[in-house]
């Protein structure tokens, strides 16, 4: 069942090139950075033909949706690695490194591995090829990885949408996810949540299970008309149930048994999220994947998602960090604070300048609450000048709304002006950049 590592030809990394390999990585990506986001799968298609069609070789779970992806994968791939299979894991965006994007049996990719399989997709581009997109070859980078390296199964998370997503090249996947659905990226996906759920829709195949979370009406019809269409079962598990504090219980869909485990990641929305994991590993069981129930218990218990409703300490302080990049985001970030039974949050925030400002403050912001606004570094960041200025219309009753030029100077001034629960969020790029500078 385990693979084998490949040998890596070590010697031909001299020690000065070992030193400066974070850096070539940059470089290596830099030159596809300017075409953007630039969905559809032809160039991709034929990118992969071109390195001899590595997905061909390998098993996978796909999981799109707009919040909970990277979660679902971190359960999956933590339960399979568990359960004895060497598992592939593809999500993004990273929060520190590009190596992050690519690990089997939860490790990330050693640079000088991603540097060299980035080199091997730069030289397959023919010269009369369309240029790829940095997505697509980075993707295409883990699709060969983890051919090389024959992994049993992956888990691979969509980048945007899914049907025209470079991740959505795999006929015959083991089982389809869409967690959820709700309006980000409209700009590239349509402007309503049913073209969105189209969109995500558009990683069904034909007569391949699709497990789906709780979904708004006009997006749940699209999802269950294009499953139909394609003769997939559908599978529609109900949420765990909060047993204890950080255990939970999922009744599974072909007997109704009880499965207790536990359940590390915060928040309400993992008791969906945990749901949608231990659904897809039924129909793997299903498919003669031997899953033990001791296997689950260890994987759920060994899940790790950094940057996500996480608390860290920041010079011994204890500080909750969170992506929150989107509203509905930043109302489960709201509910878990509610939760919680803390009076007054000071938060420290930034915002990519796409993002819906407005209605993330409205589910955030409280009376009496105080908001320290930064620019998110290297990004397409929101004016936190312009930021504040909407958060007092939105919550004109904040009790402190001020902007600082960096995120250090307003952490800083965030724990010496208060006892108030502190909460870093708004951008993963941001959560990145502080794991960054910690």
């Amino acid at each position: 069942m385990h693979g084998h590592y490949l040998p890596t030809p070590h010697s031909l990394v001299t020690e000065r090139s070992r030193s400066t390999l974070p850096l070539d990585i940059n470089s290596l990506l830099k030159p596809f950075q300017h075409f953007g986001v630039h969905l559809g799968l032809s160039r991709i298609v034929k990118l992969l033909a071109n390195l001899g069609n590595p997905h061909h070789q390998v098993p996978i779970i796909h999981v799109a949706g707009t919040n909970g992806k990277g979660s679902v994968c971190a359960y999956l791939s933590s339960v399979l690695n568990e359960a004895g299979y060497r598992t592939g894991r593809y999500t993004s965006p990273h929060l520190v490194d590009w190596t992050e994007r690519i690990c089997i049996n939860g490790q990330p990719i050693a640079s000088e591995e991603l540097g060299k399989l980035l080199q091997q997709v730069q030289a397959a581009i023919q010269a009369d090829d369309e240029y790829p997109t940095q997505f697509e070859v980075i993707t295409a980078a883990a699709w060969l990885y983890f051919a090389q390296q024959q992994v049993d199964i992956a888990v691979i998370e969509v980048g945007l949408g899914g049907r025209l997503d470079a991740t959505n090249v795999c006929d015959h996947p083991l089982v389809t996810i869409i967690t959820s659905i709700s309006r980000e990226h409209w700009q590239q996906l349509g402007p309503t949540v049913a073209d969105i759920a189209r969109e995500k829709a558009g990683i069904l195949k034909p007569g391949c299970p699709a497990v789906v979370g709780p979904l708004p009406p006009d997006a749940e019809k699209v999802v269950l008309l294009r499953a139909q269409e394609l003769q997939c079962p559908y599978i529609a598990p109900q949420p765990a149930l909060q047993i204890a504090p950080g255990w939970a219980e999922y009744q599974t869909i072909e007997n109704a048994k009880l499965i207790k485990y536990p359940l590390p990641l915060q928040g309400q929305i993992q008791l969906t999220n945990s749901a949608l994991a231990l659904a897809a590993l039924e129909i793997l069981q299903k498919k003669g994947w031997v899953i033990s129930e001791e296997a689950i218990i260890n994987g759920m218990r060994k899940t790790q998602w950094p940057g996500r409703m996480q608390w860290v300490t920041w010079k011994n302080q204890k500080l909750l960090i969170d992506g929150a990049h989107n509203p509905a985001a930043a109302k489960v970030l709201r509910d878990y604070v509610d939760s919680l039974d803390t009076p007054r949050v000071t938060w420290v925030m930034g915002m990519l300048s796409t993002k819906e400002h407005k209605e993330i403050f409205q589910f955030l912001l409280r009376p009496n609450d105080k908001l320290y606004l930064v620019p998110v570094p290297d990004h397409s960041s929101a004016n936190p000048v312009e930021l504040a200025k909407l958060a007092s219309e939105v919550c004109p009753e904040l009790s402190i709304c001020q902007t600082y030029p960096d995120l250090i100077s307003a952490l800083a001034a965030a724990f010496s002006a208060t006892d108030n629960l502190i909460i870093l969020c708004g951008s993963l790029y941001l959560i990145g950049h502080f794991f960054g500078t910690k």
